[in-house]
């Protein structure tokens, strides 16, 4: 699965660096007369409703998906890393402080949060990954809190407070090193939902706004031409299926390989 996996995601990642050398065509470029035409050589994915190359758009909509993805696992993981700790080593009131914000926002559907966020913030790209890093951090937090509560107790921290480590230096240097292999499972699977979740907002009017090339977007674009133009939502929606099943198959597999019990 791992390998799998690696694969599907490393052509994403080249068709996100690599995407105008692939194409000829700009995905901004429009051509009406031959708007909706299906797959040909000369444009192996057809024209959308505008005439723009759909192999094109895709490139460009990889980049968008993979930029969201990252952005919102690194602001969410970052934040839900440190608070965790602190909850998980201090204990008590910050704890409890820290626990009701994690239960309080896991109490609402987190696609129906973000919709609400972006409704409030105007849809852009910088609100999608304000967003939906809100949402995205306490999957984290809750993660790394579990670990620092059983990492507290062990010889090397209790060393290192009797040494007279400060609680910055124990959470940074022996508390969260510990979290990290679950982190990064947790963060290949996050990165998923962030792609789905940008899609679907995009898809609503809320996300990437238009000519910007974003997979939501063009599902939007060609659900009005699901029978006389299919290939305006298949194409787009076999992108999100392989890219989300890879980073999928790559979280599992590593959780098999990190997590103990399965390892055996």
């Amino acid at each position: 699965m791992i390998r799998v996996g690696v694969v599907i995601v490393v052509i994403a990642v080249g068709a996100a660096l690599f995407g105008p050398l692939l194409t000829p065509y700009d995905p901004a470029s429009q051509v009406l007369a031959r708007r909706l035409e299906g797959p040909s050589l000369s444009h192996p994915l057809g024209l959308d409703e505008l005439g723009r190359d759909i192999f094109a758009r895709l490139l460009a909509g990889t980049r968008i998906s993979l930029l969201v993805g990252l952005a919102v696992v690194s602001v969410s993981s970052t934040v839900g890393m440190l608070l965790g700790a602190i909850a998980g080593y201090f204990g008590g009131r910050v704890d409890l402080l820290i626990s009701r914000v994690i239960d309080l926002l896991m109490a609402f559907p987190g696609i129906l949060l973000a919709i609400a966020l972006v409704a409030v913030l105007g849809p852009s790209l910088t609100n999608v990954v304000l967003a939906l890093s809100v949402i995205g951090w306490v999957g984290y937090a809750r993660l790394v809190r579990g670990q620092a509560l059983r990492a507290r107790e062990l010889d090397f921290v209790q060393a290192a407070r009797a040494l007279g480590a400060g609680s910055g230096r124990i959470i940074i240097r022996h508390i969260l090193p510990t979290a990290i292999p679950a982190v990064v499972v947790q963060a290949t699977l996050g990165m998923a939902g962030a792609i789905i979740a940008e899609a679907a907002l995009s898809f609503l009017g809320l996300g990437v706004q238009p000519p910007t090339p974003s997979w939501g977007t063009m599902l939007d674009a060609g659900r009005s031409h699901l029978f006389d133009a299919p290939h305006l939502t298949i194409f787009p929606g076999l992108a999100i299926a392989l890219l989300v099943l890879g980073l999928n198959f790559l979280g599992d597999g590593l959780r098999d390989r990190v997590d103990p019990k399965l390892a055996r």
